[in-house]
């Protein structure tokens, strides 16, 4: 499929230089679009006095945000040619199968012209394919009215999209393998509609028998290829028959249950794995076509993230359950972050910072943590930002060091660029809660490459004691009436400032470790809440 070949022209006088020139480098903004999270926990953008005038940036997020979660209109009329940039944007979206794709604003700079130039790296994924990923540039220029537009241009989409070349997407049609579960049971797509992205994804063997295709650059006139852009799954195909899974037709039912009976029609995406294996018994997506958010999505995992962060400072002996850590509305680090509702608990303990949920307290021991110990703790206890080969295409997370004490106090909350889904999140419970890390698996005899360090047992008891006291007497005690010693952690994570937070819950009980996430769910307790106790419900056991 071919996106439309409009170009556009830019009239009218060159935007005038900037009043005032403000000095200085901009600190990076980070966007985390439709399957991303900002890193702010407050009440929105820090505005700095030095860099680029803050209205340009903030223009440009707001630029992204629209395109982003495919407001179209209100994107094009942030630029300087609308009627054109919607056309374009649509356009390439729909033509080339894109949705929900991830837009990251990187460090704003100011030309010598006065224009506001912010880079971007864009993560587009093609439907039933896997993420295309570039980076680009957006322009913006200081109308006469004193307002900021896009200046816009096709290169801002794609720097290889002109008025001579477009891209075009080709498919290869390939037969889907028939997948089994577990114990042999073959798993329909017609029976377990949210497992479609996945049954496409999946090879026998380790030889990928999905979709192939990919995108190519080519000439408008003749149609001509000039160069391959991006190729999805494998080139050649062996057919080693039906594709055995570690899924389990049980838990992948009480999943698509629970999907379909509380998610409202909102994206969202589950896991359930066994904790002593690594072994994924369900993956679930809402919608049941598209894009694998369960495995490949990527967002800010919020408060969930605090059980990485708790297990960083009592490796060190940073804190203790019983010290009192104050728990106050706002705590400002660059900016200003707050608690979910405005919440404070004076004289709270860590134990009860933990199980309400207290950014404030968590971002108040940032000093007791070097700037790179949470991504190496992630990284050597978790195996998170490690290469995973699960079986199936997916993201295994990425925790940056810090750029500046904002982006530090952000991390520690689960924000700023640190990055998960609910296959990372349901392995971070499980190596939580057990202290050994096993690289999930969809499939057998998958190549594992991780290596990882087991959690001493002291921080594990530590880390099951609040996660139970999180179900007893915290945010997930909407959990408390299911039977079994569950333990569980709820998380919010802001989005943009036009959109709803996303929600979060893992949990475990048994030898199962789950998460789940609602995008735009507000909280986690209330939207990925009533999913996961309906999983917990309708379970067929807890897979010992």
């Amino acid at each position: 499929m071919d996106h439309d070949d409009h170009t556009s022209v830019i009239t009218g006088d060159r935007t005038r230089r900037r009043r005032a020139v403000r000095v200085g480098t901009a600190v990076a903004v980070v966007l985390a679009l439709a399957v991303g999270g900002a890193y702010a926990a407050g009440l929105g953008p820090f505005e700095r006095d030095t860099g680029p005038d803050p209205a340009a940036e903030r223009q440009a997020r707001a630029f992204l945000a629209d395109w982003a979660a495919g407001r179209l209109p209100s994107a094009a009329d942030r630029t300087t040619s609308p009627d054109t940039a919607r056309r374009v944007l649509d356009s390439f979206t729909s033509g080339l199968d894109i949705s929900g794709p991830k837009l990251t604003a990187e460090t704003a700079a100011e030309a010598e012209d006065g224009t506001v130039i912010v880079p971007f790296t864009a993560r587009m994924p093609v439907e039933g394919l896997g993420t295309w990923t570039y980076e680009s540039k957006l322009p913006l220029r200081e109308q006469g009215d004193g307002r900021w537009k896009v200046d816009w241009t096709l290169s801002l989409v794609h720097p290889r999209l002109s008025g001579t070349d477009k891209f075009r997407l080709e498919r290869e049609e390939t037969k889907p393998p028939e997948v089994r579960d577990r114990a042999g049971k073959t798993l329909s797509g017609d029976r377990y509609p949210s497992l479609g992205p996945v049954m496409a994804q999946l090879g026998g063997g380790g030889e990928g028998t999905g979709p192939r295709g990919a995108i190519h650059l080519v000439d408008r006139a003749t149609g001509e290829v000039e160069r391959t852009e991006a190729r999805f799954g494998a080139r050649t195909v062996r057919d080693r028959g039906p594709v055995r899974t570690t899924l389990d037709a049980g838990w992948q039912s009480a999943a698509e249950q629970a999907l379909t009976a509380h998610a409202g029609g909102r994206n969202a995406a589950l896991v359930a794995l066994r904790i002593d294996d690594g072994e994924i018994l369900a993956v679930a997506n809402s919608p049941s076509s598209g894009f694998n958010r369960a495995l490949s999505g990527t967002y800010a995992p919020g408060s969930t993230w605090k059980i990485v962060t708790s297990s960083a400072l009592l490796l060190k002996d940073a804190v203790a359950p019983d010290d009192v850590v104050d728990c106050p509305k706002y705590l400002t680090v660059g900016k200003r972050f707050q608690n979910v509702e405005l919440s404070e608990h004076p004289g709270a303990t860590f134990r009860k910072d933990f199980t309400e949920s207290c950014n404030t307290a968590f971002i108040s021991l940032r000093d007791r943590l070097g700037d790179r110990e949470l991504a190496d703790v992630a990284r050597k206890y978790f195996g998170v930002g490690q290469e995973w080969h699960v079986g199936a295409p997916s993201y295994d997370g990425s925790v940056p060091a810090p750029r500046d004490e904002t982006e530090k106090a952000a991390s520690m909350i689960g924000q700023g660029r640190v990055q998960a889904n609910p296959l990372i999140m349901a392995s971070v419970t499980a190596t939580a809660v057990s202290g050994t890390f096993h690289q999930p698996s969809l499939t057998e005899g998958n190549d594992d490459r991780t290596s990882t360090t087991p959690l001493p047992r002291g921080v594990v008891t530590q880390l099951r004691e609040m996660l139970r006291a999180t179900v007893t007497g915290g945010t997930a005690r909407g959990l408390s009436g299911l039977p079994g010693e569950i333990g569980a952690k709820t998380g919010t994570a802001e989005v943009s400032d036009d959109q709803d937070n996303n929600g979060w819950l893992v949990a475990h009980r048994g030898n199962v470790a789950v998460a789940c996430i609602v995008e735009e769910g507000v909280t986690g307790g209330g939207s990925a809440g009533p999913i996961i106790h309906s999983l917990l419900s309708a379970a067929p056991g807890d897979s010992e």
